[in-house]
């Protein structure tokens, strides 16, 4: 397994706050902090770098209760992750939630959000979307993306992503 790397461009935290002096973004501000992903994206617990290689170091899967667990030790402290925790803890009600949607979907719905330049490839770029969208899909790429390049493009998992936030 390969050691995790962090960047600071990635991974950050947004504060939804009404902006003071841009007109159009109010109601992208209010949507975010009125969804559940508001948690996900303002949300800045303190990470120690040494518990996430305690982590990785100590982490087995195992089938419990038909459920699979994540179990290591963290500083002495038995450690266990479940998809029902996570859900749990990040407040993310849908079960069977979705891993991507259909490539005739994910066009469909750009459109509908308009984004301009639509084409045939799986890449997609904030520019063609009008800046409320822009900042939209910054905030969220910012805040839960694994990305460490090319903030400007983002991939059809991630519009999906956004989609599903923006459809409800």
């Amino acid at each position: 397994m390969t050691t995790l790397q962090f960047a600071d461009t990635h991974n950050l935290v947004a504060f939804l706050a009404k902006p003071a002096k841009s007109e159009g973004f109010e109601q992208i501000v209010d949507f975010l902090n009125a969804h559940t992903i508001k948690l996900a994206l303002t949300v800045n617990p303190t990470i120690y770098s040494s518990f996430i290689k305690q982590f990785w170091a100590t982490v087995k899967a195992k089938p419990v209760n038909g459920e699979v667990q994540l179990q290591a030790l963290v500083d002495g402290k038995k450690v266990i992750i479940t998809e029902s925790t996570l859900r749990r803890d990040l407040h993310l009600e849908n079960v069977e939630g979705v891993d991507c949607l259909p490539n005739a979907t994910i066009f469909e719905q750009l459109t509908l959000m308009g984004y301009e330049k639509l084409s045939q490839k799986l890449t997609f770029y904030k520019a063609f979307f009008s800046p409320q969208w822009k900042f939209l899909i910054h905030t969220i790429l910012q805040c839960i993306s694994v990305k460490t390049t090319a903030w400007n493009e983002f991939s059809s998992t991630m519009a999906s992503a956004i989609i599903c936030l923006a459809t409800n």
